[in-house]
């Protein structure tokens, strides 16, 4: 199958993003493995368990891959108001619902053409999505540790369709256009960019605000609360300081549409029950209301 066509049917779909990698071993897992060897992944168990060997390993995901359709879809629509201390990415339904729908949608064109074997993931497989996204040629990871195109920035979702198919790539890795820049590093407001020790940047998730209102269970370290300020799901600042974000372009697609959550200053009034019809199905579910209440508790204190 060419590539022209995968990325026609991929825009078809909706995808602004298209190219296809080779299915075989990735030189990042060795960083991988290095970053979860120094604890990074903090309580990201899921990254450290038996998966981890899978990543290592994509013919372990699926028997016979030979490549990998990676593809990007576009969900900035801007900062709309009121503002609610939520990031961007999760201020709409859950996006792994709207991926995985347009993925198998376009798995269907596919085959159409040619019959294959698949398997669709949307971040929750054990798949290094950045670094194969790369090698597809999607774009490059900056400091940041995000994937970021040249032009349109770096605010993508991510999903991939692993495949028997053998598919003509052609596809360059993108050179890294940080340069000497380090907005993001510098704005962080924990620090959580950290040298590698290869002369890159890696961040360290113990010290991330989206893994501490997200993924941390229980307790945040008192040392974090001011830094995290007025966040209370997940954390905008290193893309929105990126430069190539500047004049990123910004995503009609209704999917996308913000729900219509409560100012941060009424948020303290969110009972369970209504945590659950506001936020049920889009990604903040994901802290749990436990989770959500314990980050408003710490945003008050910032509230002006």
């Amino acid at each position: 199958m060419q590539l022209e066509t995968i990325q026609s049917l991929a825009h078809e779909n909706g995808f602004e993003l298209a190219g296809v990698a080779p299915a075989t071993p990735i030189p990042d897992t060795d960083c991988f493995q290095r970053w979860l060897g120094k604890g990074m992944a903090g309580e990201m168990r899921y990254l450290t368990d038996h998966r981890a060997a899978v990543r290592a390993d994509i013919n372990r995901l699926l028997p016979g891959a030979r490549s990998v359709i990676c593809v990007g879809k576009l969900y900035n629509r801007g900062t709309p108001e009121p503002p609610n201390g939520i990031s961007r990415y999760a201020r709409s339904r859950d996006y792994h619902v709207t991926i995985k729908q347009s993925l198998q949608n376009l798995t269907a064109s596919l085959l159409e053409i040619e019959l294959f074997d698949y398997k669709i993931c949307v971040d929750t497989a054990p798949l290094l999505e950045r670094s194969y996204a790369r090698q597809a040629g999607l774009g490059w990871i900056g400091k940041n540790t995000c994937l970021i195109n040249e032009p349109r920035g770096s605010w993508f979702f991510l999903g991939e369709i692993v495949t028997t198919l053998e598919i003509e790539t052609r596809s360059i890795p993108p050179p890294d256009r940080c340069g000497t820049c380090r907005r993001c590093i510098d704005a962080c407001p924990t620090k959580a960019l950290v040298p590698a020790g290869d002369g890159t940047w890696t961040l360290d998730a113990r010290r991330c605000i989206s893994y501490l209102t997200i993924e941390l269970r229980g307790p945040i370290p008192d040392e974090f609360h001011s830094a995290i300020g007025t966040n209370i799901f997940g954390c905008d600042i290193c893309q929105e300081v990126c430069p190539w974000n500047t004049d990123a372009p910004v995503t009609s697609d209704p999917a996308f549409a913000p729900i219509q959550a409560p100012r941060l200053e009424d948020l303290e009034q969110v009972t369970e029950e209504s945590f659950r019809s506001t936020f049920g199905a889009t990604p903040v579910s994901r802290a749990k209301y436990s989770g959500f209440t314990r980050n408003i508790e710490i945003a008050k204190s910032h509230i002006r």
